[in-house]
Order: C-alpha cells, then sequence, then structure tokens
C-alpha cells in the first residue's frame, strides 16, 4: 500500500489537486502534462508524475523538501527542480505553475521574448515577458535558464516546451497562468495582422508602478503603492 504524505497538509494537498483541474477546465493544460506545487514550511507539495489529474487524490500529492529529497513512494513531477529552485531563490512565491498551453508554448518554439503590446503584460512583473534559454526537460540546465528569464519576473516562457509562473498563493498562480496564454494568444493574432505598436518604458513604468495595487482591496496593497488618479471618493462615512 502507497505511504500517504502527512495527514496535516490535508488542506494544501486539496488545494493543489484544485489548482491542477482548474488548469484544464480553463484550457491553459491538457491530460497529464504542467504541474502544480505549493510552499510549506520546510519544503513544498508538489503534483505526482504521470497521473492524470482527475484521478488525482490527496495522497498522491508529493511532499518534498528544498534540497531535492521527497516523502512517499508517489514520484514527483519531473519538472520538480524548477519548483524547488523557485523556492530556494524567491522567498515571495508560495505557488508554482507550470503548463504546456497552445500559444503560450507556440511563441516559446520561436525563443523570443512578449514585448509590452498590452499593458497587461505587467501582470508577469515586467515589461517584458522572457523566454528562458532551450534545455531539456528536467535537468538543471533548464531550472537554471528560467531562474535568470524570472530576474525581476514571475512569469516566464520555457523555450521549446511551455510556461512557468508563480505567485503567493494558488489561486493567484493559476490566474497568472491563464493571463499569460491570454496575451500570447493576443500577441500571436496581432502579429500576424502587422507590426504591434510596443508600449515604451516610460509607460510601461507607469503601469508597473499602477499594478502594485491592481486588483487589491483596501488594506491589501502595500503602503506605498502609487493609486493616484484612480481612487473613487468614497461617499459613505465607514466610520458610522
Amino acid at each position: 500500500m502507497k505511504e500517504t504524505t502527512s495527514p496535516r497538509y490535508g488542506t494544501e494537498c486539496a488545494a493543489v489537486i484544485a489548482a491542477c483541474r482548474r488548469m484544464n477546465v480553463l484550457g491553459i493544460n491538457q491530460g497529464k502534462s504542467g504541474n502544480v506545487s505549493c510552499r510549506i514550511n520546510q519544503g513544498f507539495l508538489i503534483s505526482p508524475s504521470g497521473i492524470a489529474y482527475d484521478d488525482l487524490s490527496p495522497d498522491q500529492i508529493v511532499e518534498m523538501d528544498l534540497e531535492g529529497g521527497y516523502f512517499g513512494d508517489w514520484l514527483p513531477s519531473s519538472e520538480w527542480r524548477m519548483h524547488m529552485d523557485i523556492y530556494r531563490s524567491r522567498p515571495e512565491a508560495g505557488a508554482v505553475v507550470h503548463t504546456h498551453p497552445t500559444y503560450a508554448t507556440a511563441l516559446s518554439c520561436l525563443r523570443r521574448d512578449v514585448p509590452a503590446f498590452h499593458y497587461m503584460i505587467a501582470m508577469m512583473g515586467g515589461a517584458t515577458l522572457r523566454c528562458a534559454k532551450y534545455a531539456t526537460f528536467g535537468t538543471a540546465d533548464l531550472s537554471a535558464n528560467m531562474l535568470k528569464a524570472l530576474e525581476d519576473r514571475n512569469a516566464c516562457l520555457l523555450a521549446n516546451h511551455g510556461a512557468i509562473c508563480f505567485a503567493e498563493a494558488l489561486d493567484k498562480a493559476v490566474d497568472i497562468a491563464a493571463e499569460l496564454e491570454t496575451l500570447c494568444r493576443q500577441y500571436a493574432i496581432v502579429s500576424s495582422l502587422g507590426e504591434p505598436a510596443v508600449l515604451d518604458d516610460e509607460e510601461m513604468g507607469r503601469v508597473l508602478r499602477l499594478f502594485q495595487a491592481y486588483g487589491r482591496q483596501p488594506g491589501e496593497s502595500p503602503e506605498d503603492a502609487d493609486i493616484s488618479g484612480r481612487s473613487p471618493v468614497r461617499r459613505d462615512n465607514p466610520a458610522r
């Protein structure tokens, strides 16, 4: 009988499975491809290798440490190293999502960065969506190339492979993965129509400052977030 992941991580294991299945529902992944993880105290939990998402159960989610070790009899995803290296190098990362979406993967095969043709590129953490240099899947070289492409970013393409992103929580990481594929689809379409107009560095700097508070409710934004010119005036008195 297979060993199970520690029962103290039951909630987190269920969340990993939900994120895996949501990726397929959103159409940004398919079958057994891609992988999902979330950080825990001394390591992370990751989807297993070769098991269809619809068939996953919490005991099949694999616990790993940050030195490349795993617990139990279920093998982790073959891309465990990318997840581990993100957690080791980016303390703000609470969850990682790796996908093989159609448009992002197609653009990754061109081995080019996606420029700021749309301001939502800022959701990837910078003024471009970079493409990491090619390396064989599952290798340390791929992970090293990925980390370089992720400098000052929270998402990147992986040449001839797919895409990867991270966020503070699983739901946010899946949101970023979905937006990444939407942007790649839009870029592919606009590039087929002509040369897209690219936003300059000054405008993207402004957008990136505004994105510190983008999609956040009161009290969720950093204290130094730029909300100038965007906040409506509250008419009621919250103290009442």
